[in-house]
């Protein structure tokens, strides 16, 4: 492939909801531009982006992919992103990189939930977009009526650039609104001006004059001719126009089918015409030298740097390190320095990706984007620039993964190599992630939801040849007292020689505070105790609340008062008062009204304002306490509540359920209160059970 300049590359993502036909689309833009011969099928498992084994087998994108494309002098990496939400890491990847967008609508679906998160996606990250209306060629697909759908969604910021031309039912032809003239497809993909339908003349009419409406305001001469009835030029709508789309004031309509190449051909020439290339943007970094900003701003002429946005960790192609070039030239036998290992290393090749396919390049340029290999220590999220200008790039920030399961090998031999699997695979997802729970002795695996946790559960056994099951999770309870309680405990014991002999009278009694385990105190006279044991009573204390005595969890809140007791000059030592104090905590906690205390968790969950009530209604079924409600803006209402931690599992496929997939939440650990007696009695013969067995 040749090299680009800066102007010359477009970096595009494309976005949209599960199966709204994305990677067909790469197919057909891949097609159009000679690249490939014969347009794959996400069906038949051979598309040039969905090549994991995964996203074969379940016929969907988990992963995002790039494709680079030449068309008329420019090249455009175009970045298959995955639909569905549990792999939003990926999406959120790769629009950190994307220059722009292109929101892929399904013509027979219409507008989804995937459409509006892509747009809310664009909206966060200010990249300009376009919307593409494909699967026109199939039966009862619309165009009027998505486009009809985004302006009430979205205002004026939409802007239908086609309107079709139909026979016999069929997509022929469409009208280009800019050009105010009539196209009919041809073979191949292409097409030749036809007359315009009568059937379509009143539909361009009012598209046109809400086209010139919106050219007129992108400047105050504009505004002025518009009101004198002065018509505007081919060159001048175009110009006002490309500004308005990369100012985000524009948001224009296309339209299409994969299948038989219509309009392709136009996406790929407005891809190059109205969205921006890399210097139209701005990134700036800091030199960690000088502490001064750096503007990077995708311009070759100053010092290398780049972003490391992806890594993948194939086991047939090895490990790549995916990065965006933000200033300078990457040649490929360059050093480069990496400002979080604070090390420099030499480079032997570089490549570019197309798909799973590695193409060796001899250079990169600033804005362009390429992979490295066989470079040690590298990890997404890392800088790479020159030592002599060493540069820092703000992470991007992914999404928090929040639903979670416990796992165990199958094989108990497997341990170790399941935890190095898992390790490279979170190289690759920055939205998986492991936890150990020592307190509940369980592996915890984090994911976006529960089809994410499956596709990982599949991924190791059939990449990495190891089987993990999954299960509910145990939640961390917590053990306290409500009451005082007063007891004893004498440990005498007598076997030839010296015996053992450890006597302590304590009192135990809430401390008040559940943040610490326990508070020791001593309070003897007389030295009925002598001080040189006090340590070991402590010390009885400290292992007796690391499992406490009612279910086995550990204890918060208690008080221990040493206040009599009695030694034995000869049989005495650290170890018998070290078991008395032991015993005595036992009886002492069980004597002292003990109680089960579960984790309370902060929630927050973001919903249209249309499902408040169902998710309020769900909240008081799983013991929620709602605190609040908010509104967030766009029609959306932030809803606060308290809930127990025991009552989140399986949360995020009911609020998918509930809200057609339009809710978001977010919790975190607040404080831990008395669990109700129903779930202390099942938590306590559940625990009882398990020691049994």
């Amino acid at each position: 492939m040749n090299n680009y300049s800066s102007e010359k590359i477009r970096n595009i993502v494309l976005l949209g909801h599960g199966g709204c036909g994305k990677t067909s689309l790469v197919e057909a833009m891949a097609k159009q531009a000679g690249l490939i011969s014969r347009i794959g099928k996400v069906t038949d498992g051979n598309t040039i982006s969905d090549y994991d084994k995964e996203e074969i087998k379940r016929k969907f994108s988990i992963n995002s992919t790039i494709i680079p494309i030449e068309w008329n002098g420019c090249k455009i990496n175009v970045i298959d992103s995955p639909g569905y939400f549990d792999f939003v890491g990926q999406v959120e990847e790769a629009i950190r990189v994307a220059d722009a967008a292109i929101i892929v609508i399904n013509g027979k679906a219409g507008i989804e939930v995937g459409t509006e998160k892509a747009w809310e996606i664009c909206e966060k990250f200010n990249k300009p977009r376009m919307f593409f209306v494909t699967a026109m060629d199939t039966d009862h697909a619309s165009y009027v009526k998505p486009v009809a759908a985004l302006k009430d969604l979205y205002g004026s910021r939409i802007a239908p650039f086609h309107l079709p031309i139909r026979e016999n039912e069929k997509l022929t032809g469409y009208v280009n609104i800019i050009k105010n003239a009539g196209r009919k497809f041809t073979a191949g993909g292409g097409h030749v001006e036809c007359e315009i339908p009568d059937s379509v003349k009143a539909d361009l009419e009012s598209a046109r004059e809400t086209l010139m409406e919106a050219v007129a305001e992108t400047s105050e001469e504009f505004m002025d001719r518009f009101f004198e009835g002065d018509a505007f030029t081919p060159e001048e709508i175009d110009g006002a126009v490309r500004g308005a789309i990369l100012d985000g004031s524009m948001v224009p309509v296309t339209m299409g089918s994969s299948f038989e190449f219509q309009g392709i051909e136009n996406l790929l020439n407005d891809i190059i015409a109205y969205l921006p290339n890399p210097t139209m943007r701005k990134e700036s970094g800091v030199n960690i030298k000088t502490g001064e900003p750096f503007e990077a701003n995708f311009d070759a002429s100053r010092p290398f740097s780049a972003y490391i946005y992806k890594t993948i960790n194939d086991p047939f192609l090895g490990k790549y390190s995916m990065i965006k070039i933000r200033s300078g030239v990457l040649k490929s036998n360059a050093t480069i320095y990496n400002s979080r290992t604070e090390s420099e290393e030499k480079l032997s090749k570089l490549y570019i990706l197309r798909g799973n396919k590695p193409i060796e390049v001899s250079e990169l340029t600033a804005g362009d984007i390429g992979a490295l290999t066989k470079v040690p220590n590298l990890k997404t999220g890392d800088t790479l620039s020159t030592k002599g200008n060493p540069i820092r790039y703000e992470p991007t920030e992914v999404s928090k993964p929040y639903t979670y399961k416990r796992y165990e090998a199958v094989n108990k031999g497997d341990v170790d190599k399941i935890a190095q699997s898992l390790s490279k695979m979170m190289q690759e997802d920055q939205t998986l992630k492991v936890v150990h729970d020592a307190d509940n002795r369980q592996t915890l695996l984090y994911g976006i939801g529960d089809q994410h946790l499956d596709v990982v559960v599949s991924k190791l056994k059939d990449v990495y040849k190891v089987a993990v099951t999954l299960a509910e999770p145990k939640v961390a309870f917590r053990e306290t007292i409500r009451k005082k309680s007063d007891v004893e405990y004498k440990y005498k014991k007598q076997s030839g020689g010296h015996g053992q002999y450890g006597h302590v009278k304590m009192r135990y009694e809430p401390l008040g505070d559940t943040d610490k385990a326990y508070e020791f105190e001593q309070v003897v006279v007389g030295g009925t105790v002598p001080k040189n044991y006090f340590p070991a009573v402590e010390k009885g204390i400290q292992e007796s609340v690391v499992s406490g005595p009612l279910a086995g969890y550990p204890v918060v809140g208690v008080k221990a008062i040493l206040y009599d007791g009695s030694y034995h000059p000869v049989d005495s030592s650290e170890m018998a008062f070290k078991t008395a104090s032991s015993q005595a905590f036992k009886k002492g906690f069980m004597e002292a009204s003990p109680v089960l205390l579960e984790p309370i968790a902060s929630l927050k969950v973001v919903v249209p304002d249309s499902f408040t009530g169902d998710v309020m209604g769900d909240l008081n079924k799983r013991r929620g306490r709602v605190l609040g409600m908010n509104p967030c803006g766009k029609g959306k209402t932030c809803v606060e509540a308290d809930i127990p931690m025991l009552e989140l599992f399986g949360y995020n496929t009911d609020l998918r359920s509930m809200t057609g997939g339009r809710g978001d939440y977010s919790y975190e650990f607040a404080r831990y209160e008395q669990a109700p007696a129903d779930i202390q009695e099942k938590q306590i013969a559940a625990r009882a059970a398990e020691k049994e067995d």
